[in-house]
């Protein structure tokens, strides 16, 4: 089949990439021409400089100009196309509602060159994107006002986990589909095909208006569960040092009714995805007069989240970040990811330099580019010049008075060993991931750990050593798993 994707971003680069490696004939689009280029070059640091997903510029490097073409100009291959899909930048407004702006400029785009096309096969439109529950009906309205012949609109939404999205795209748990017409459902089935009455991917069938909700519910719950167990079980392991935070996941979740999935404490969810969904479905519910008091409060907890590691160790280290420099290990949301878009980290920084550093040290294995670019704009506070960017954990640590670990990256399991080389105590540890496995080793040398989820540990009183007959020491009372 035909297809256009439009938008080249997290969601709609993976999409375009696997449905070439299915045979389809794809052409990625995106107004952005810098990125374009970048695409065409087929050159993999070029293309993880916007794009970085495990698997994802080898099937661009195996498809591009067989099944797999870039372009900024849809007029040259609007004609004979079966799907066009949208997968475009959707962000929240202040007051939580979606901006559409990028999309309805789209759609208007898209619907001048429609109108004007000798093909009259049926082409369907297809929202890839998250957008408020009726925006296909408004696409429907867009292309009628415009006088575009024998077309349809489907709602598709992705369910794509970032740092996986290549095999999300290959092996989706389910694949939604909210269209009008068997006519549509057909068109959508053939592009689907190798997914259709497959014996383990769910294959909906629904209206528009339902597809749409799905996401909405699926990633409302999700980050439900993550303010669960940041808002319950990280407050019960911070307030008594005899719970053991991975026995109690393991307790709660061996519950077949109970999901294992979010079963764990956090500095907070980020992404595109989970902040901006909900604040949308806040919106559209309060417009529709219903309440959201379990939606705000969600949505809160997880806000909360990102910077009162910070706030506890002022109040219950009696750390004085004033004039201090500071570490910061990990700067997109999650590990295997470039995208910045929400994390913690953002918070993190913004309320380090509220109390008064004087350097942040940063360090992330795949964000620093994205990290430069974000706090070098000429729109962005002066006070983000304090930010230093490092190649290696080690290189950030080197000066720096305390760490706070940000991201859950699988290197920074080992940052017990580099910390321990590298800088001296007194010196405080803020682990907002519960990365460090041999935090014990690290408090009985003098350094001082204070985890999510988990009560502040400190150095046992000088001439008094760490137990290692197995008898309780000052550590082991303190610990916290």
């Amino acid at each position: 089949m035909k297809v256009v994707v439009v938008g080249t971003g997290f969601v709609g680069l993976p999409h375009a990439a696997v449905l070439s490696e299915y045979g389809h004939e794809v052409y990625a689009n995106d107004i952005d021409e810098a990125r374009i280029a970048a695409y065409q070059t087929g050159d993999r640091d070029e293309i993880e400089r916007y794009v970085n997903e495990p698997g994802l510029a080898a099937i661009i490097e195996e498809t591009m100009d067989r099944y797999l073409f870039f372009t900024t100009d849809l007029s040259q291959v609007i004609e004979g196309t079966d799907l066009i899909f949208l997968c475009l930048p959707t962000p929240p407004k202040r007051d939580g509602s979606t901006d559409l702006s990028m999309y309805m400029n789209a759609a208007h785009g898209l619907a001048d060159l429609l109108a004007q096309r000798k093909q009259k096969n049926r082409v369907v439109l297809v929202n890839k994107s998250t957008v408020p529950i009726g925006t296909a009906r408004l696409l429907q309205q867009i292309m009628t006002e415009h006088g575009v012949e024998n077309f349809g609109v489907a709602s598709n939404p992705e369910f794509l986990a970032q740092g996986n999205a290549v095999d999300g795209s290959r092996r989706p748990d389910r694949v939604v589909i909210g269209a009008d017409t068997q006519a549509d459902f057909e068109i959508l089935r053939r592009v689907y095909s190798q997914f259709v009455n497959h014996v383990r991917i769910r294959y909906l069938e629904t209206t528009p208006e339902t597809a749409e909700a799905i996401k909405y519910m699926a990633n409302t719950l999700l980050l439900t569960y993550i303010s669960f167990w940041n808002g319950v079980g990280a407050r019960l392991g911070e307030t008594n040092a005899n719970i053991r935070m991975e026995d109690l996941k393991i307790g709660v979740t061996s519950d077949d009714r109970i999901s294992t999935w979010g079963s764990y404490v956090s500095n907070g969810a980020g992404g595109s995805c989970f902040g901006k969904d909900i604040q949308s479905l806040i919106y559209q519910l309060n417009r529709a007069g219903r309440s959201t008091d379990l939606l705000q409060a969600v949505y809160n907890i997880n806000e909360y989240q990102k910077t009162y590691l910070v706030d506890r160790a002022v109040y219950e280290a009696g750390f004085n970040f004033n004039h201090k420099k500071v570490a910061l290990m990990g700067l997109a949301f999650k590990k295997r990811t470039n995208d910045m878009r929400d994390s913690a980290a953002l918070k993190v920084v913004e309320s380090l330099l509220a109390r008064g550093v004087t350097e942040i040290r940063a360090y992330d294995p795949l964000a620093m580019h994205d990290a430069q670019n974000y706090w070098f704009s000429p729109d962005k506070n002066h006070l983000f010049e304090r930010i230093t960017y490092h190649d290696t954990a080690r290189a950030a640590l080197q000066g720096s008075d305390a760490v706070y670990i940000s991201t859950d990256w699988e290197e920074f399991r080992g940052l017990a060993t580099t910390i321990a080389n590298t800088v001296q105590p007194p010196y405080l540890i803020m682990d907002g991931r519960r990365m460090l496995p041999d935090y014990r080793d690290l408090v009985s040398r003098g350094y001082e750990y204070l985890p999510v989820g988990g009560t502040l540990l400190k150095p046992p009183p000088a001439g008094e050593a760490a137990s290692h007959n197995g008898q309780q020491s000052t550590i082991a009372k303190q610990a916290t798993n």
